[in-house]
C-alpha cells in the first residue's frame, strides 16, 4: 500500500427527498469491509487487467440511514462508486421498486460520469441480464469482477453464484447463518421448505445433515457453512479463510458472516490486508459455539 492515503469507506451524506431505508449500526462494519476491499482491488489490479467490474446483486437505494447515529451514509454500491480508482463498469441490481427508483435517481444525479447498468430485477432469476451487461471478453482486453452479495436472508440461490462464477469473479457474500438459518431452524428442516436446497444448490442436503446424528441449530449453522464451502470448491474457488462475523451492537449476538471467495491467491492476499484495517467486534474467525 506504500504511503497512499487509505480510503475512508464511511461516507456521510445529507438527506435528500428520495427514499432512504433504515439500517442498524452494525451495517457500518460491513460498509468498511466492502469499501476497503473495493479500494485495494481497484488500486492493486488497475494495471493488471483491462477492465474491472463491480457487481451488486442487492444494491439497495444508494443511501442508508443508521438508526443509532441518526445519520445517512452511502451504502455499499455507492461506496464502490466513490473509491479513488473507480471500476470500469458497475452493474447494480435491485428488485424492490421503492429502492430501485431511489437508486436510479441518485445514480443519474451523482454518478452520471460512470458506466453504470441498473437492473430492476430479482438477481436470482436474471443472471443472463447481468452477464449481458458485463464487458465483452476480447483478445488483449481482460475482465476481472468483484461481486458483492448482500441478501436480507438465505434468499440466495447457489445457481446464481454458479452462473456468475464461470467468469473471473471474486465474491463477498453475506451469509445469514444466524439471523435466518439459526432462527428458522425448525422451518427449514421441514421437508416442505426448499430454501436450503436452493441456497446450497443440491436437494439431498437433509440426508447429509441427519447422518451426523445430532439435529440442532448450532450444528445446522456449521453444516450450512461447511456445505457452502464445498460447493464453492467445486466451482474452483479456494477454501476461504475469511468469514468475517458481524454482531449486534447491543447484545453482541452473531448475526451473519461476510465470506470472501476467490480463485486466486492474490484475492486472498488483498482480503487479508483489508481485514487488518477492520477492527472486528469479537475476532475474525468463525465460532459456532456462540449461537
Amino acid at each position: 500500500m506504500g504511503d497512499r492515503v487509505l480510503f475512508n469507506p464511511l461516507i456521510e451524506v445529507k438527506a435528500d427527498d428520495l427514499y432512504t431505508p433504515e439500517v442498524r449500526e452494525w451495517s457500518l462494519e460491513k460498509y468498511k469491509l466492502v469499501g476497503s476491499y473495493c479500494d485495494i482491488f481497484t488500486s492493486g489490479m488497475k494495471n493488471k487487467w483491462g477492465k474491472l467490474v463491480y457487481i451488486d446483486l442487492f444494491a439497495g437505494a444508494g443511501y442508508a440511514k443508521v438508526i443509532e447515529k441518526n445519520k445517512i451514509y452511502k451504502n455499499s454500491a455507492f461506496i464502490a462508486m466513490s473509491t479513488p480508482n473507480t471500476f470500469a463498469k458497475y452493474i447494480l441490481c435491485e428488485q424492490d421498486p421503492e429502492r430501485f427508483n431511489a437508486l436510479k435517481a441518485r445514480v443519474e444525479r451523482d454518478f452520471n460520469h460512470l458506466d453504470v447498468t441498473l437492473l430492476h430485477c430479482d438477481s436470482n432469476n436474471n443472471t443472463r441480464q447481468i452477464k449481458q451487461a458485463m464487458p465483452v471478453y476480447m483478445k488483449g482486453s481482460t475482465v476481472l469482477s468483484f461481486c458483492f452479495v448482500d441478501p436480507f436472508s438465505l434468499n440466495l440461490k447457489f445457481s446464481t453464484i454458479k452462473d456468475l462464477g464461470d467468469k473471473f469473479v471474486d465474491f463477498l457474500i453475506l451469509q445469514a447463518l444466524h439471523m435466518d438459518a439459526n432462527r428458522n431452524f425448525v422451518k427449514y428442516i421441514n421437508e416442505q421448505s426448499n430454501t436450503i436446497s436452493d441456497y446450497l444448490g443440491f436437494q439431498d442436503w437433509r440426508k447429509d445433515f441427519e447422518s451426523d446424528g445430532v439435529l440442532n441449530n448450532k450444528d445446522f449453522v456449521k453444516f450450512l457453512s461447511d456445505s457452502y464451502q464445498k460447493q464453492m470448491n467445486l466451482l474452483g474457488y479456494q477454501t476461504t479463510k475469511h468469514a468475517h462475523p458481524i454482531r449486534s451492537s447491543s447484545r453482541n449476538l452473531p448475526l451473519y458472516y461476510l465470506s470472501f471467495f476467490s480463485r486466486h491467491l492474490r484475492g486472498e492476499e488483498f482480503f487479508t490486508k483489508v481485514k487488518s484495517r477492520i477492527k472486528p467486534q469479537l475476532g475474525l474467525d468463525l465460532n459456532f459455539d456462540e449461537i
